[in-house]
């Protein structure tokens, strides 16, 4: 916007609508330093951004849907315990992205980082290992996060009934399709506060009918089928792991922020820090309110928590508060499915995905990339298909925080080994911290890809394995051999779709 051209014509501007304007043309020009156009709206304010990032994670669906596995993986030290200590290292992941996300924020994320990175030789295939798995994870979490939906109406529907209805696995399948198709027309075109209630419920109304203070920090129960108690207890891991994904979402939709260079590292820290606290201060109140973790474990709703509110709250008292529970839930999935469409979307607008130039297309009336939308919802259906087995909120969960870590460590990776002297810091910067914080990064998810691939106990069966190995080495298969065949030939990662200079933008803005 030129001021002085505006007041010639004598309209009104307030300084507010210039500064605005010049922040957009500055966030412009940066992007297309990074070489690409701007073809979104730049709509998010740092405000909405946090809230977009914190909204993915969705605490009190997240923790309400993974109870079982801090249940079954050391009872009350499971879940309280099991959800701090992992939070501690996720911190040092998120602070080594949000650096990266303030120095180069595009859509691109995290594969765009990794491009820059590495050494130039193996730019491209650092950035198409980081993008497939990213892909594969944002995928999965949108299945796993409406399947969880899926399951807390179905919980609610045995509540309601007083257990005269039990949905089976074809109907819950038949719910996630519903969700999945609702959210793809969102898409195409109120957390804190329920976590809160959640937390003073349990605690205030649980009364006369708690475990001991000593229980609820200390009391450690293997209900599992592993032997050995220390394994035991890491797999308590998988749920907050699972929570605390998606906050690179920040990164993904860096191209519709305003001041997106602030706005995003900001969004990355805030939201991983709030979710944790709350997490942690929702599962203790939990821990006080379950005096008996095999009566809990024994119940036939589909999540155990569901059976912690209505033992607390009574039928209308659970009803109440679990509405606003899937409320959340449904939310959450929407705004992971917006930022799963993005990925998918850059990815594509650099040829990485088979059927790019459908893929790459933004809509001309919603200025929304519809068709990545779209196929974003159809494969997480395909995916949906793992809720006939036992174990599917932990093949779901293992396979979406298996890839997305995966993504989130690869340019991190690179950022402390061959991209020391490659990354331009943005307005957030680690410094000379950067080294041992993207260390610590690195060695944790490197453990915890590892212990997400095994099976719930020590024996399985077809029906409880843990199916996220054969999600996983599916799109590995698929990538290594495109990469082999074909895309080694002509792949060379972030491909630029504008010519003009950061300065030639500048002059036509």
């Amino acid at each position: 916007m030129d001021y002085k051209s505006e007041k010639e014509k004598g309209q009104s501007v307030t300084v507010e609508q210039v500064d605005d304007a010049s922040i957009i043309r500055a966030d412009d020009a940066k992007l297309a330093e990074l070489g690409y156009k701007s073809e979104f709206r730049r709509e998010f304010s740092r405000l909405e951004t946090v809230s977009f990032a914190f909204s993915i994670m969705g605490v009190v669906a997240s923790v309400s849907s993974t109870l079982s596995f801090g249940l079954v993986n050391g009872g009350h030290v499971g879940m309280v315990f099991g959800w701090f200590i992992p939070c501690c290292f996720v911190m040092f992941v998120a602070l080594s992205m949000a650096e990266m996300a303030s120095s180069m924020p595009t859509s691109a994320g995290l594969y765009y980082f990794s491009a820059k990175l590495a050494p130039e030789k193996y730019a491209p295939l650092a950035s198409w290992i980081t993008g497939w798995a990213n892909i594969t994870g944002q995928v999965t979490l949108v299945c796993g996060i409406d399947f969880t939906c899926a399951q807390m109406i179905t919980t609610a529907i045995a509540v309601g009934t007083d257990g005269a209805m039990i949905l089976s696995p074809g109907a819950t399948f038949g719910l996630l399709l519903a969700i999945l198709f609702s959210h793809g027309v969102v898409c195409s075109a109120a957390t804190m506060g329920t976590c809160i209630a959640a937390i003073v419920s349990l605690l205030v109304l649980s009364d006369g009918n708690r475990a001991s203070t000593s229980d609820a920090f200390t009391l450690f129960e293997n209900n599992s089928g592993w032997h050995n108690n220390g394994w035991t207890f890491m797999l308590a891991f998988t749920a907050p792991m699972w929570t605390l994904t998606g906050y690179d979402s920040a990164a993904h939709i860096a191209e519709e922020t305003a001041n997106a260079a602030r706005a995003a590292p900001l969004a990355i820290i805030v939201s991983v820090i709030g979710t944790a606290t709350l997490g942690w201060l929702f599962l203790i109140a939990t821990s006080f309110a379950i005096p008996s973790v095999s009566d809990i474990l024994s119940t036939d709703l589909p999540l155990p928590m569901g059976q912690v509110f209505l033992n607390v709250l009574g039928k209308r008292g659970m009803l109440a508060i679990w509405s606003l529970i899937i409320v959340t839930q449904y939310v959450t999935g929407a705004a992971q499915a917006v930022d799963a469409s993005r990925v998918v979307f850059a990815f594509a607008r650099d040829n990485a995905l088979p059927g790019s130039r459908y893929w790459k297309k933004m809509n001309r009336y919603t200025q929304t990339p519809v068709n990545a939308v779209w196929f974003v919802i159809g494969v997480s259906a395909i995916c949906g298909v793992l809720g006939f087995s036992d174990t599917a909120l932990t093949s779901l969960a293992a396979s979406s925080v298996i890839g997305l870590y995966t993504s989130y460590t690869a340019p991190i990776f690179l950022r402390i080994t061959s991209g020391r002297d490659k990354l331009v810091p943005g307005p957030f910067s680690l410094g000379r911290w950067a080294v041992p914080i993207g260390a610590i990064a690195v060695s944790w998810v490197s453990f915890i890809v590892v212990m997400l691939f095994f099976p719930p106990g020590q024996t399985t069966t077809p029906q409880e394995m843990n199916y996220s190995v054969v999600i996983i080495m599916a799109v590995f298969i698929f990538s290594s051999l495109s990469w082999i065949l074909s895309a080694r030939k002509w792949f060379r990662g972030p491909v630029r779709n504008i010519d003009d200079s950061p300065e030639m933008s500048l002059k036509e803005n």
